[in-house]
């Protein structure tokens, strides 16, 4: 763990696994997470001789909040990690709502990003066509209702929800209308742990980077999906109730070349427990 300063002197709390020498392997983490990494993940980039980093977005754990963040401005924090970290040139994954970001990437770091894996990603809240909450759960659709209200009904609805939900037990219940039944069979065991323990670090300055991952969801991202150029790998799960397949469907059908794959036995969290060793090979062979 390290810290990287901004250069607008944020601070940016920096995780790192694998090979400090291998190829840098920059993931944006899901909503509300900290940047915490998943010993299984951490395992196989070490296996694969990779260099993996996750940073806490702003306000998250150890990083200084941005308030009024854009998707976009996620670029010039991972500009400034692979600067610290020597970098010239480096592939990016998101998930959920680090799916998000790692689009960015794609989008507006195309010197640096030679390839971009999303898994379960949100579309834009514009999205032309898209039917932006349609088949979420109930917990879903009422936070993106609280973020509608504004940055203080926001906050008092994450609040309580960051309160019940530090516990793998707290989680599982917190986040059953979530759960399609492939998603509630793997929430258990290490990775409950590791979501509760991430969440405990993501919220250790209250809610502020998951109020502002929210707000920025809730507004146009700061580029289109359309410009993309560098590789993208997409997955996305058919029993999803956090983030529908239609907005993966939506994605792949405008991201030129996307690779997308749109599974049958996948929901959400499967493709956090179950993918990330076939992505990380699929973005080395693009390194």
């Amino acid at each position: 763990m390290r810290d990287v300063t901004a250069p607008d002197g944020r601070t940016l709390r920096v995780h790192e696994a694998g090979a400090a020498d291998g190829p840098l392997v920059l993931v944006h983490q899901g909503t509300p997470m900290s940047g915490l990494l998943f010993e299984p993940h951490a395992i196989d980039a070490a296996r694969r001789g990779v260099r993996l980093v996750a940073y806490d977005r702003p306000g998250y754990g150890g990083s200084t909040p941005a308030p009024g963040r854009s998707v976009a401005d996620s670029v010039e924090d991972v500009r400034a990690i692979a600067d610290a970290l020597g970098a010239e040139r480096l592939v990016v994954g998101g998930i959920s709502g680090g799916g998000p970001h790692a689009l960015a990437c794609a989008a507006l770091l195309p010197d640096r990003v030679a390839a971009v894996a999303s898994l379960a990603s949100v579309a834009p809240i514009d999205a032309e066509g898209l039917d932006w909450l349609a088949g979420m759960g109930e917990l879903n659709l009422d936070e993106f209702a609280a973020a509608r209200q504004g940055r203080a009904a926001l906050e008092a609805y994450l609040e309580p929800q960051a309160r019940a939900t530090v516990t793998a037990e707290g989680l599982l219940e917190g986040l059953r209308s979530l759960l399609s039944d492939v998603d509630a069979a793997v929430l258990t065991g290490d990775l409950g742990d590791y979501l509760a323990a991430s969440m405990r670090e993501a919220t250790q300055q209250g809610v502020a980077g998951w109020r502002d991952d929210d707000l920025a969801f809730d507004k146009p991202w700061g580029f289109s999906v359309e410009d993309i150029r560098v590789p993208v790998l997409l997955w996305h799960g058919e029993h999803d109730r956090f983030v529908p397949l239609t907005h993966g469907q939506w994605l792949a059908a405008r991201i030129p070349d996307a690779d997308a794959r749109l599974s049958a036995e996948d929901g959400h969290l499967t493709l956090m427990q179950r993918r990330v060793p076939e992505v990380h090979e699929w973005l080395l062979e693009r390194f």
